[in-house]
């Protein structure tokens, strides 16, 4: 949307770039960046004056955008010092005193529009004239800055600044050099400087004000923003002051910024999130509900009002259901409204309400995914196979790749409603067998062994290491997940994009510490994955580390060299393990080429926990998920009688219910005959009935 401005800046086409950007700013003038680019391109048509209100304008509207800041030094540079330095550099090298100045103002210029490039270009040249000029050096600094070399930005900047501690310019970069670094009280007092040197600067009062923030001094802040606000200030100023205001103790100046802010402009979402805020911290409900019902009179169709009105009433209650009543009359046959209702009856527990207005907002907007979601879900407990033409239907005319797939899990889901188990079986292996080259191989089984390394005493002051794991089906994101919210030392990374290199992440590990001289690696790879720890943000070495596999030739490092750690294997029935992996997938997306050879891989490493077990090889538990699995309530006890401590319980919406229920995997013994076949022998040592 700004292209046609950048085109007519890079073109030197001033009066274009101008006519551009103020088109921009009048469709859009809450727009920052259109401000900045009115503001570049004021600049190149000599403009200077307009430039800096545009600047500051924009500063206003993001005060803590720092590139709009850098704009701003820009501005403020002073020609007429600089023309002033270089006559004397003339007089002392004969140079042209017309020459220096242009290169400085062609380089601020192209910092201002991006183009970094052009801009250390500009500056080797008038480093020619005068190498050692402060502009020179603010020009280069800001180059380097702005491509994220802040230790050479700090530099080049800190050397000019001790040659010339006067130069605005130069400060302006080394204050901005300071921030990226973190420095912020070298930074506030390198722009306290400048402040006190233009103290009419809005934009340099502003940059001080959020630096002073930053440092937890929001009560200073909001004392050097007041003075702006004299006049008619604009409602992002207001709002910024306010906030300062309650988060500096004084929330009864805040809420009177804030007001004034939510008067200027009711239907400014920007305006009302604030306000709302500071009245739910306050309780101040008779004046948050008198406020907003007055603004839905002159507004009864701005749908950011009534969610605001809606904060304000006991969401499942006769109030909330009295307002949203309200909305559906201001703004009848709408989403949001309905939205609203169903939210409301929903979490009431009002089932067929909530499944109706599901059904009208689906009306209104076919294809709407969460309505069609759930008229799907009422139809499945109600009447399987109109859900099953409903959701064929919808595959239909679904036109993201992604949306289908979802759809056809959930078609899946549909047949084993309808007890269809056949077709349930041949959808979901269908939708795996399309990704099998996008999914993590299976990690290798390592032999049988019983040489086992003797287990070491615990160590005195050891801390508590608990590692958790279950295979595909298990359900061991439900223990993550209970773990989580209860506020355990758990550790998640290794699912993340940003995993831990350590020996309990690489499959290599299984062969290497199968290998007959596997002791002799066993106590570095401990002690790297020890090392690891306060890079995954664990100080105390107290830590439950969810891991990828299970595999006991682990054993060989965990027996001699971590006693103290306890493993956690998530567990069910394995039958059900694989009809769950293959109905829902898994939290470690293994490759499933069919149900037989997820079987397969799955008896075996089942096979591995038996005989741990059997044989009690190292401290362990096995938490058999069969029933708890899917109660958080139940769910948060076992793990606590299994830890013997406490653990919260959490909400239904951290351990989610949509899961088929325990034993299902007999109603598929037809289907999947060969792969239980498989895993009946696993299931049976692991205490599982035939």
């Amino acid at each position: 949307m700004y292209e046609t401005i950048l085109q007519a800046l890079r073109s030197g086409d001033a009066a274009a770039a101008v006519a551009a950007a103020r088109d921009a700013v009048a469709a859009n003038p809450q727009d920052a960046t259109a401000q900045r680019l009115l503001a570049t391109a004021l600049r190149t048509a000599g403009e200077r004056d307009a430039a800096v209100a545009a600047i500051e304008h924009a500063i206003e509207l993001a005060p803590d955008d720092a590139e709009l800041h850098l704009v701003h030094a820009g501005l403020l540079l002073d020609e007429r010092q600089i023309d002033e330095a270089q006559a004397a550099l003339a007089r002392t090298i004969g140079l042209d005193p017309n020459q220096f100045p242009a290169y400085v103002v062609q380089g601020q210029l192209a910092i201002a529009r991006g183009d970094l490039d052009e801009a250390e270009r500009v500056a080797r040249v008038a480093a020619r004239i005068a190498p050692e000029h402060p502009q020179v050096a603010a020009i280069l600094g800001t180059v380097a800055l702005r491509r994220g070399d802040v230790d050479g930005a700090l530099a080049t900047l800190a050397s000019a600044a001790e040659r010339a501690p006067d130069d605005q310019q130069v400060r302006h970069a080394l204050g901005f050099a300071y921030m990226a670094k973190g420095h912020f009280a070298f930074a506030e007092q390198a722009f306290r400087s400048l402040l006190e040197s233009r103290p009419e600067s809005r934009a340099t009062r502003m940059l001080v004000a959020n630096l002073a923030s930053r440092q937890g001094r929001q009560a200073d802040a909001a004392d050097l923003l007041t003075p702006l606000l004299e006049g008619d200030p604009s409602p992002a100023l207001l709002r910024t002051v306010g906030m300062l205001e309650y988060d500096g103790g004084r929330a009864d100046r805040a809420r009177e910024l804030l007001r004034r802010a939510f008067d200027a402009a009711p239907a400014d979402r920007a305006n009302i999130a604030p306000l709302v805020e500071v009245w739910r911290r306050e309780e101040q409900l008779d004046e948050a509900r008198s406020v907003l019902d007055a603004a839905l009179e002159a507004h009864p169709t701005e749908t950011a009002l009534w969610h605001a009105r809606l904060v304000f009433e006991p969401f499942a209650g006769e109030e909330a259901r009295a307002v949203v009543a309200r909305w559906l009359q201001a703004m009848p046959d709408t989403l949001p409204p309905l939205m609203a209702q169903w939210a409301i009856e929903d979490a009431a527990g009002a089932v067929e309400q909530a499944d109706a207005i599901a059904r009208r907002i689906t009306e209104l907007e076919p294809g709407h995914t969460g309505a069609e979601l759930r008229v799907v879900d009422a139809l499945l407990r109600t009447d399987p196979d109109a859900a099953i033409a409903r959701i064929d239907n919808l595959i239909v005319r679904a036109a993201d790749p992604q949306v289908k797939r979802t759809l056809r899990q959930l078609l899946g889901r549909a047949y084993d409603a309808a007890g269809q188990v056949d077709a349930a079986v041949a959808t979901w292996a269908e939708l795996h067998a399309e990704v099998v080259e996008q999914r993590l191989p299976y990690p290798p089984v390592s032999p049988a062994r019983s040489d086992w390394p003797e287990l070491a005493p615990l160590p005195e002051g050891a801390k508590g290491v608990l590692l958790v794991w279950g295979a595909p089906g298990s359900l061991v994101e439900r223990i993550a997940g209970t773990f989580e919210y209860s506020g355990a030392p758990l550790r998640m990374d290794r699912l993340g994009p940003n995993p831990p290199n350590d020996f309990l992440q690489r499959y290599p590990t299984i062969e290497q510490l199968s290998a007959s001289d596997a002791e002799a690696d066993a106590e570095a790879l401990v002690a790297q994955w020890r090392a690891l720890l306060p890079a995954r943000g664990v100080e105390d070495g107290n830590v439950f580390d969810w891991l990828l596999w299970w595999d006991n030739a682990l054993l060989t490092a965990l027996r001699p060299h971590l006693p103290e750690a306890v493993l956690m294997v998530a567990l069910r029935d394995p039958r059900d393990m694989l009809l769950d992996w293959l109905a829902f997938g898994s939290p470690v997306p293994y490759r499933l080429e069919s149900p037989e050879a997820g079987a397969r891989w799955l008896a075996q490493v089942l096979a591995q926990v038996a005989y741990l077990h059997e044989q009690d090889l190292f401290p362990h538990r096995l938490v058999k998920l069969d029933e708890a699995g899917t109660d958080p309530k139940a769910l948060a006890q076992l793990l606590a009688d299994t830890l013997e401590t406490q653990v919260m319980i959490p909400p239904q919406g951290v351990v989610q219910p949509e899961r088929l229920a325990a034993g299902r995997w007999r109603a598929y013994s037809g289907p999947l005959a060969e792969a239980f076949a498989l895993l009946s022998p696993v299931a049976k040592r692991l205490g599982y009935a035939e």
